[in-house]
């Protein structure tokens, strides 16, 4: 079910998609979905359609949009952060603090970013936040970017505005967070020169050497991509939706059941969104992580108050 969130500050709006039929005690697994920069929360609701999933794996998904459009929409601490937390507060109210068995961050690509200085930087989300799913956001362990990555540009148009951004400081990768969390990443194979086949985090909670899983193949296209780039598309930045393939690598036995994991999706670059059956892999690893942290919070507001 689809609902708008107004937040009462600053009168913003939020896509809320819910379960149907949610029982007055039962549990859901909640997602803030942040988009990338230059785009908003509509393109982010169709990017990873977690939407289509709400049903069947009972999932509260918020995807807003970043309110700082110069000189492309991104999220900024000055302008988000505080919305953020009052957007968050608001829906776990809604929702009842004591049915919320997981909190996740998705991001893609400066959400992602943005995922993670929220987790490293303040201590909000640090103590909430159960997972990040990564949608070409960055890696915690980097993968490097594939020569060229990039929007097609020329030279001056490319170099005004990295310029712009890092004035903004809105694509400086944040410190590793200290908080714990289980960690997903997907890419397009073709954004990345190559993916490690370690994971510092995997390291960090004792899990096991990578084990690649089954194949997960999709015949339906994902719903949306960048279109203004239709007429010149490279590999790295994405072409049209198609059908597609990706590989998933898991990290097993990790320390309180963390999960860990890589999904590299086969001959696609950074904007095509996300296919079903991929999007619902995603969503499956999600939900079979650990959770607890706003419950947990909310046990320990009680008995001091």
């Amino acid at each position: 079910m689809e609902t708008a969130v107004v937040e009462d500050k600053t009168g913003r709006k939020c896509y809320l998609d819910t379960p149907s039929g949610l029982a007055s005690a039962e549990e859901v697994t909640f997602v803030l979905s942040l988009h990338g920069g230059g785009s908003v929360g509509r393109w982010q609701r169709e990017y990873f359609p977690a939407y289509d999933f709400v049903d069947r794996y009972r999932l509260a998904v918020a995807t807003p949009s970043a309110a700082t459009k110069e000189p492309m929409r991104h999220w900024a601490a000055d302008a988000d952060d505080e919305y953020l937390v009052r957007l968050v507060e608001s829906i776990l109210d809604q929702l009842g603090r004591s049915r919320v068995r997981a909190f996740w961050l998705a991001g893609h690509s400066q959400g992602g970013m943005t995922s993670q200085r929220l987790l490293a930087g303040t201590d909000y989300f640090a103590d909430r936040v159960d997972g990040w799913l990564s949608l070409s956001g960055g890696r915690l362990g980097p993968a490097e970017r594939a020569p060229g990555f990039g929007p097609p540009r020329t030279e001056e148009e490319r170099q005004a505005f990295e310029e712009a951004m890092a004035r903004r400081g809105a694509f400086q990768r944040p410190p590793t967070p200290a908080a714990d969390f289980s960690f997903i990443f997907t890419s397009g194979e073709h954004e990345v020169a190559s993916l490690p086949d370690t994971s510092p985090w995997a390291e960090r909670y004792g899990a096991g050497p990578r084990v690649r899983r089954a194949d997960v193949v999709d015949d339906q296209p994902g719903k949306i991509h960048d279109s203004r780039y239709d007429a010149n598309p490279t590999l790295s930045w994405g072409r049209k939706p198609a059908p597609g393939t990706a590989q998933v690598y898991v990290y097993p036995g990790g320390r309180d059941g963390r999960v860990v994991a890589d999904v590299m999706r086969l001959d696609k670059g950074h904007t095509e969104g996300l296919e079903p059956r991929v999007t619902e892999e995603l969503i499956t690893l999600m939900v079979s992580a650990p959770g607890g942290k706003v419950r947990a919070l909310t046990s320990e507001s009680a008995q001091a108050g």
